[in-house]
C-alpha cells in the first residue's frame, strides 16, 4: 500500500516507517520537519490539502502527538497534543478523502479509558466506555481529546477505520531519553503503588501492532495494545532503575506531587488493559510479558552500545 503518515518523525513514527518498508508498504511522512516527504502543519488544513494535492493514497495512519519528556507533568503540556487529536484528526481525514485512501489507523491511549481508579480487573475494549466524561475540566479535555479523535476516524464515510489504544511506552527512544536522565539526576520521585498498576508496552512492539492493524484489523475497531502484565508507575520506574544501575527513585506521599497535577493524576490511576483481542484478531503479541523482562535487554543492549 501506499500509506500517508502523520507523526512520522516520532519516536513511535520513524518505528513504524521501518516496520511498513520491511512489509513492502510506501510510506511518505506527513509533517512541518524536514524528514517528510509532505511538507504541511497538520493543523492548517488548507495547508495540508494543498500539500497533498495531486498525489494518492491507500491509506494514512495518525500518530502525531507533541508529546516531550516531561509532558507528563502539568496539564498545559498536553494542549498541542490534544489539539493535534481533534483539530489534526479531521485535516488528515480530509486529506485521506483528497487523496483516495479508504483506511485509516489512528493512535491512541489508555486513559481515554478515564483516569482513577478502575479496579483490579483488565479493562476491554467492548466491556469498558472510552472517552467517559471527566469531572475535572483539565481531564476531560485530555480525554475528550482521544474521545474526539475515535469518533472522527469511525464516522468518517467511505473509510475504515481502526483505532490502537496504547500503554504506556518504554523501550528504545523512550526510556534511555526520558525516565534514565530523570532518575541520574534524582528528579523523578515516585509514589507507592498500593495496588495501583497501568499497562506498558514496548514502543517497538506499538510499532508493530500499527503494521498489524493497517494489513489486517477489522473497520470500525478498536484494540488494547500492551504487554501481559500490569505493573504501578512506581515499579515500573524502580525497574528501569534496577536494570540500568541507576539511583533509586524517592518514594514520596502522593501529596507532594500536587505541584505536578498531571504526573499526580497518572500515579494515582489504577487502569489495566486487557489484550487478547489484539492477539486473536491482529496476530500481535508482546516481545516480552512485562516491562521488567523488556528493560533487561535494553539494558544490555546499552551497556553493549558504551562499551
Amino acid at each position: 500500500m501506499k500509506v500517508l503518515m502523520a507523526g512520522a518523525s516520532g519516536v513511535l513514527g520513524r518505528k513504524v516507517v521501518r516496520e511498513l518498508r520491511a512489509a513492502g508498504h510506501e510510506v511518505a511522512g506527513l509533517g512541518r520537519g524536514e524528514g517528510n516527504s509532505v511538507r504541511a502543519d497538520l493543523l492548517d488544513r488548507e495547508a495540508v490539502l494543498r500539500a497533498v494535492d495531486g498525489l494518492s493514497f491507500d491509506a494514512v495512519v495518525h500518530a502525531a502527538t507533541a508529546l516531550q519528556g516531561r509532558s507528563m507533568m502539568r496539564h498545559q503540556d498536553m494542549a498541542a497534543t490534544n489539539l493535534l487529536r481533534t483539530d489534526g484528526t479531521a485535516n488528515l481525514i480530509a486529506a485521506a478523502r483528497e487523496t483516495g485512501a479508504h483506511r485509516i489507523v489512528v493512535e491512541s491511549m489508555m486513559f481515554g479509558y478515564g483516569y482513577g481508579d478502575h479496579g483490579a480487573g483488565e479493562l476491554t475494549e467492548d466491556g469498558a466506555p472510552f472517552g467517559p466524561a471527566q469531572g475535572n475540566p483539565w481531564l476531560e479535555r485530555h480525554v475528550g481529546a482521544m474521545r474526539v479523535k475515535e469518533e472522527l476516524a469511525f464516522t468518517a464515510d467511505g473509510l475504515e477505520a481502526i483505532s490502537l489504544r496504547f500503554g504506556l511506552f518504554y523501550g528504545t527512544g523512550v526510556t534511555e531519553s526520558t525516565v534514565l536522565p530523570m532518575l541520574r539526576k534524582r528528579a523523578l520521585p515516585v509514589v507507592a503503588d498500593h495496588g495501583r498498576a497501568l499497562s506498558w508496552v514496548d514502543v517497538d512492539d506499538a510499532a508493530r501492532a500499527v503494521a498489524a492493524a493497517l494489513e489486517g484489523g477489522r473497520a470500525g475497531q478498536a484494540y488494547n495494545i500492551a504487554d501481559d502484565t500490569p505493573l504501578g508507575f512506581g515499579s515500573h520506574v524502580r525497574a528501569v532503575a534496577d536494570a540500568f544501575g541507576a539511583p533509586a527513585p524517592m518514594t514520596v506521599p502522593l501529596w507532594l506531587l500536587r505541584p505536578a497535577p498531571l504526573a499526580h493524576t497518572i500515579m494515582s490511576t489504577n487502569l489495566r488493559l486487557a489484550n487478547a483481542k489484539a492477539k486473536t484478531e491482529l496476530g500481535w503479541a508482546p516481545t516480552h510479558p512485562s516491562s521488567v523482562e523488556g528493560l533487561k535487554p535494553l539494558a544490555a543492549a546499552s551497556r553493549h552500545r558504551a562499551a
